[in-house]
């Protein structure tokens, strides 16, 4: 058998060494912490809480390759109750319409951003200022930024249009939250045959073909390539677990600051004790903010969506979250334009900032599958490269 070697044991890695070994390779995997999973993993104990919103858009290739598979499991639904509490933080107050603007934003699927504009700027001119701005903050729960206005008009568009279009939203929770995903994706691989090394923490680069799945910046010290950079978010985290209150919101978008506040447990009630709730919040971090500003405005953000929460708190986690967030494509560049899959001579790149479709995680998955395909491709194993054909081997710069 023909062997490929997978650095990284995080969504990515996973994903790239399950798709490598159901083709038919030998895979190893070497993960340098005491378990895999990356940043899909949640803390140990009666909560199950993640680094970051971890939701599942089933939209795109992604979502058709889990479940393929079996690894999405059991699906969790929202709760239906009368008066659940869902909307949007504006101008201070919990609402459940937005402005008027940013309904016609939502309504209007027909019209095309441009790449090479920035959103607030396009948005501001067909809709008017403060939809495009209420808009940009809505986006920031994928964003992560503080400013997503100045991002790539059609970025930011499109990401706009998956969160609040006319269609059923393709919003989906994993029961369990992606820690369960993550432990279905391990048993999977396991059963493929691939080899999982944890605690093995590779300084050089292996035998090609091998495939780069870590952090961008980790990518960049192994390979000692300095053109592996892009643009991720910036943002301050606060996991809370209260007791239940009648006006507790499920979900709400911070229209004002571009934050964003979730349950994790109202739809699913194995993630947190019996009679807690969990949520969890984000903030992006201005520029020249420091984290105590921050974490204060998270703060005032929670009282809005948990009104006197820190009366209630039966346990709460803060955390930061920066770096390593996902892509962000500025005005002039998409998806197409960061560090590209196929690296030559036999190396492969994976991760959530590099060249593939999706936001966050799906990056990750899309990338995973389609450096596998290159690899297997590169040993004779597959006809087809499958999506790093389509994803481009360098980076197209506009």
């Amino acid at each position: 058998m023909q062997e490929i070697t997978v650095v990284g044991g995080g969504i990515a890695g996973l994903a790239a060494a399950i798709e490598a070994a159901e083709g038919g390779a030998r895979v190893t995997l070497h993960e340098a912490h005491g378990e895999p999973g990356g940043r899909g993993r949640a803390i140990g104990g009666p909560y199950t809480a993640h680094e970051g919103p971890h939701v599942f858009y089933a939209d795109g290739p992604h979502w058709t390759w889990l479940k393929e598979r079996g690894l999405t499991g059991r699906l969790a639904l929202p709760p239906l109750r009368a008066g659940l509490r869902a909307g949007f933080r504006h101008r201070g107050r919990f609402t459940r319409i937005p402005p008027a603007g940013f309904l016609r934003m939502a309504a209007d699927r027909n019209r095309t951003a441009p790449v090479d504009e920035d959103f607030r700027g396009w948005a501001g001119r067909h809709y008017g200022e403060q939809a495009a701005e209420a808009a940009a903050n809505a986006v920031g729960v994928v964003t992560y930024v503080a400013d997503t206005g100045r991002l790539s008009a059609a970025y930011v568009w499109n990401l706009f249009g998956r969160i609040f279009g006319p269609r059923v939203p393709a919003v989906r929770w994993a029961v369990g939250g992606w820690q369960a995903v993550v432990d279905r994706m391990v048993r999977h691989a396991r059963d493929a045959g691939v080899r999982i090394e944890t605690g093995s923490r590779v300084t050089e680069p292996p035998e090609a073909p091998v495939i780069v799945a870590t952090e961008l910046s980790s990518a960049r010290a192994l390979l000692g390539d300095p053109s592996l950079e892009w643009e991720s978010g910036y943002c301050v985290l606060l996991d809370i677990a209260v007791r239940p209150d009648r006006r507790d919101s499920f979900v709400m978008f911070d229209l004002d600051e571009g934050g964003f506040h979730e349950s994790y447990s109202m739809q699913d009630p194995t993630v947190s004790p019996a009679g807690e709730t969990l949520f969890q919040l984000d903030m992006p971090v201005r520029e020249g903010e420091g984290h105590a500003e921050a974490h204060a405005r998270l703060r005032r953000l929670a009282e809005t969506a948990l009104p006197g929460w820190e009366e209630r708190a039966a346990w709460r986690r803060t955390g930061t979250a920066r770096g390593r967030t996902g892509a962000l494509d500025l005005p002039g560049t998409t998806w197409r334009d960061r560090p590209a899959i196929v690296r030559g001579d036999g190396v492969f790149l994976a991760g959530d900032m590099v060249a593939a479709p999706g936001m966050r995680g799906e990056i990750s998955l899309n990338s995973g599958v389609a450096a596998a395909r290159a690899a297997l491709h590169s040993l004779g194993l597959s006809g087809d490269p499958g999506p790093a054909s389509r994803f481009g081997a360098r980076p197209l710069r506009r």
